[in-house]
C-alpha cells in the first residue's frame, strides 16, 4: 500500500508493527553520524558528505539528483529501505576481458592534410582522444552481485520494479540468483534487446542481442503504465485499422533499438554505452513523475539522462573514474545535481573521496 503526498509524490508505508527507522537504528546513527537522520514530510531522503540523510521536498518540477563516486555496496548499505521506485543497472558481463574504447574525431581539412576521403569527395582528417575502459573480468561474478542485489531488494519501494541488464554470458545463472532474492513469483519479464550491428563470426550464430530481467518487489503490486511507452509500427499495417496503423503498436518483450551511432550525437565515448531510447522505455513504463531512480553501476549515465527528461530524481553511482568525467560532460548543463566524491569542474576525485570509496 501507498499513499501520495502534497505533490503526487508516492509515500512508502512501513510494514506493520515497525516502523522505517526503528528507534535502535535511529540511535546507532545518532553515535556515528554527524547529523541525524529525519523523516521527511514527503517520506523521501538525501545523501549527503558521509553515512548521514537529511530530508528533502522532491518536486516533479523541482527534482534534485545525486551522482556518487564510490562503492556501490558500501552506499547501498546506507540507503533507507524502501527509497527507490525503480532500480536500472547495467553490471559488467563479466565478458572475461578489459572492456575499452578510444574516441575517434573527424573533422572536415583540406585535401593536403586530410587521411580519408568522404561523400563528394570532401577530406577529412581523423584525430584520437582519450581512451576509457573498465576491468570486465571475475572469477566468481555470482558472489560479486550477490550482496548488491540483496541490498537492491532492500533499497526497492514496496511496490517497486528492477531491471537488471545482462547478456547471453551470464543471464541463466543471473535468473538463479534473482529468483533466490526476489522470489520467483516476482519474476515480471525477460525482455530482448536485439540489434544488428557489429562483426559476425561464421562459426555460429552471431549474437546480436541482450536480456533485462524484470522483478518486482510485489506482484500484486507495482507501477507499469503502458499509456506512457512509446508506440511502434505494424509490422503488417495493412492488417489493422487505419486509425491503429497511425497509433502503431505497444511493444511486446523483444525490442528492436539500435545501438548507440557510432557518430551519434548521443555518443560519449564510454565503453558500453546504452542508448537513451531503451532507458527513456523503462523509466516511463514502471516510474512516476517525481519517483527516485537508483543506476549503481551508473557507466556514462544514460539512467539519469533518461530519468531527467522524464521528471524523475535520479541517484547514480559508480567507481571508474572514467564513469565520472563521462558524466561530469554528459551533466554539465543539467541543473540540481549533487556530486560526492568527486569534482566535476576539475575531473578528479574529491580529495578525502578515498576514504569512502
Amino acid at each position: 500500500m501507498s499513499r501520495r503526498g502534497k505533490y503526487g509524490v508516492p509515500i512508502p508505508l512501513p510494514k506493520p508493527g515497525r516502523t522505517l527507522f526503528q528507534r535502535k537504528k535511529f540511535d546507532s546513527f545518532k553515535e556515528s553520524a554527524e547529523s541525524l537522520p529525519v523523516r521527511s514530510k514527503l517520506g523521501h531522503w538525501q545523501h549527503i558528505e558521509g553515512s548521514h540523510f537529511a530530508p528533502v521536498r522532491i518536486r516533479p518540477r523541482t527534482l534534485l539528483h545525486q551522482i556518487h563516486f564510490r562503492d556501490n555496496l558500501e552506499l547501498l548499505q546506507e540507503l533507507p529501505a524502501g527509497s527507490a521506485n525503480l532500480i536500472y543497472i547495467d553490471p559488467p558481463f563479466n565478458t572475461g576481458r578489459v572492456q575499452s574504447r578510444r574516441e575517434l574525431r573527424v573533422v572536415q581539412v583540406e585535401a593536403a592534410d586530410a587521411d580519408r576521403t568522404g561523400f563528394q569527395g570532401r577530406s577529412y582528417r581523423t584525430t584520437t582522444g582519450s581512451a576509457r575502459a573498465y576491468d570486465d573480468r571475475f572469477d566468481d561474478f555470482p558472489a560479486f552481485l550477490r550482496p548488491r542485489l540483496e541490498e537492491a531488494y532492500r533499497v526497492l519501494a514496496h511496490n517497486g520494479t528492477m531491471y537488471f541488464h545482462i547478456d547471453y554470458r551470464e543471464v541463466h545463472y543471473c535468473k538463479v540468483l534473482l529468483d533466490q532474492i526476489f522470489g520467483r513469483e516476482c519474476f515480471l519479464n525477460e525482455i530482448i534487446w536485439a540489434y544488428d550491428y557489429g562483426g559476425r563470426p561464421k562459426d555460429k550464430w552471431p549474437p546480436k542481442h541482450d536480456n533485462i530481467l524484470v522483478y518486482v518487489k510485489n506482484p500484486a503490486e507495482y507501477t507499469f503504465d503502458a499509456d506512457a511507452v512509446d508506440r511502434i509500427p505494424y509490422m503488417a499495417p495493412g492488417l489493422v485499422t487505419p486509425a491503429k496503423a497511425a497509433r502503431g503498436k505497444m511493444p511486446t518483450d523483444t525490442w528492436w533499438h539500435t545501438i548507440v551511432p557510432t557518430n551519434g550525437r548521443e555518443k560519449t565515448g564510454y565503453p558500453t554505452q546504452k542508448p537513451v531510447g531503451i532507458l527513456r522505455r523503462i523509466v516511463a513504463a514502471s516510474s512516476r513523475p517525481g519517483d527516485t531512480v537508483l543506476d549503481f553501476f551508473a557507466g556514462s549515465g544514460t539512467t539519469g539522462a533518461a530519468s531527467a527528461e522524464l521528471g524523475r530524481r535520479f541517484v547514480l553511482v559508480d567507481d571508474n573514474l572514467d564513469a565520472l568525467r563521462t558524466m561530469a560532460q554528459r551533466f554539465r548543463d543539467q541543473p540540481d545535481v549533487t556530486w560526492f566524491g568527486f569534482e566535476p569542474s576539475a575531473g578528479a576525485a574529491h580529495p578525502d573521496a578515498s576514504a569512502r570509496r
